[in-house]
């Protein structure tokens, strides 16, 4: 996301007296940074680990019952089990998805394509399109919805779309992807009406789904949603009484802050004889598009169901950066508020360092 950002800051220069010089992108030195920037931190946390002295058993894990976890043939008793594999990208039963890229291969392309079709209208294919868009690469977004960030305020979805066509995006709101085929060195994709889009690189980023599959869990009595998530209660406990779950896998608010909350609060429960249920609302969220969001609290949707009278305050402002750079982009806020009370219940912000802003509302 920053490596975009760069684009845009380069041709905002001329607009305040700098002359930069053609500016030339090397994808494959971001990716050899990003590259050696991980394997440090992966060496923090191992570190971390060792000198809180826990034990790190490499293998997958399996469930043999309540208190046993077989790791690699070898099995291992304890009192209490903690789950928290994950999610994992998930794609459609469509002809042709072997040839898909998902996020986790996204970041690890050899060369940047010329053109990419991006499936999904979610917050990981609106980050990915703002990205590869200001790296140069030609975007189209298809998507089933009639626009972007189901879940987001209405208001907010329609001034991103507007901004990221503006920017020279694609929508191909409510299309439905028939099958892909690979032809040469690119693919063909036809959508539902026989519509053929042409591209270099297709990436699906239509969902994850949590990460249970083969680790015994039913077996032995903790309960998963339709989806495949594991049920908890308010304080991350399954049906199974000795068997807790935190993160993604329990598809609650998937976040890694939450992700980390939902840890410490299950260590005050379990070990510390202080029950620590988690509040998921009012969580600040951000989406690193381009223009980036920052919202936290209710929709104006949602706040109309549970207050029913409500004020909204909008602002539609061009920021003060780009008044001299000339760049024609908006940022959009908006408060809502419980006309009785006079509580702030909403806050959303499309615009430069909307999620900054939004984590200090929070």
């Amino acid at each position: 996301v920053y490596a975009g950002h760069f684009a845009d800051d380069f041709e905002d220069a001329a607009g305040y007296g700098w002359t930069v010089p053609e500016p030339d992108f090397d994808w494959g030195k971001l990716i050899a940074a990003k590259d050696k920037e991980l394997d440090r931190l992966n060496g923090v946390y191992l570190r971390i680990l060792k000198e809180n002295n826990v034990e790190l058993l490499d293998g997958r894990g399996v469930i043999v019952d309540a208190h046993t976890v077989e790791v690699a043939g070898k099995r291992y008793t304890t009192d209490k089990i903690l789950v928290a594999v994950g999610g994992w990208p998930s794609t459609p039963d469509v002809p042709g998805i072997e040839h898909v890229i998902s996020s986790n291969e996204a970041l690890d392309l050899k060369e940047l394509p010329k053109r990419i079709i991006i499936v999904g209208a979610g917050y990981i294919a609106v980050e990915f399109a703002g990205i590869f868009h200001s790296l140069g690469v030609d975007v189209t977004m298809v998507l089933r919805a009639d626009t972007i960030l189901r879940g987001f305020d209405e208001d907010i979805r329609m001034c991103l779309a507007h901004e990221m066509e503006k920017r020279g995006i694609t929508l191909k709101t409510e299309s439905v992807v028939r099958g892909i085929e690979k032809q040469g060195d690119m693919y063909s994709m036809r959508l539902a009406g026989g519509e053929i889009l042409e591209t270099d690189l297709v990436m699906y980023a239509t969902g994850r789904s949590p990460n249970t599959a083969g680790l015994g869990l039913e077996e032995v009595g903790v309960e998963l949603n339709p989806k495949g998530a594991i049920v908890v209660d308010s304080y991350s406990q399954t049906a199974v009484e000795n068997i807790y779950a935190v993160g993604d896998v329990t598809d609650r608010a998937n976040l890694t802050p939450v992700a980390i909350a939902e840890g410490m609060a299950f260590v005050e429960t379990a070990f510390k004889d202080n029950a620590t249920a988690l509040d998921h609302s009012n969580i600040p969220t951000a989406v690193f598009s381009s223009p980036p969001i920052g919202t936290v609290g209710l929709t104006e949707e949602e706040a109309r169901a549970e207050y029913g009278d409500i004020d909204v305050y909008v602002s539609r402002f061009r920021p003060m950066k780009y008044t001299l750079s000339g760049r024609d982009e908006q940022t959009f806020m908006k408060l809502i508020v419980d006309q009785e009370s006079d509580v702030v219940v909403g806050c959303h912000m499309m615009g430069l360092d909307a999620p900054e802003i939004a984590q200090g509302l929070g």
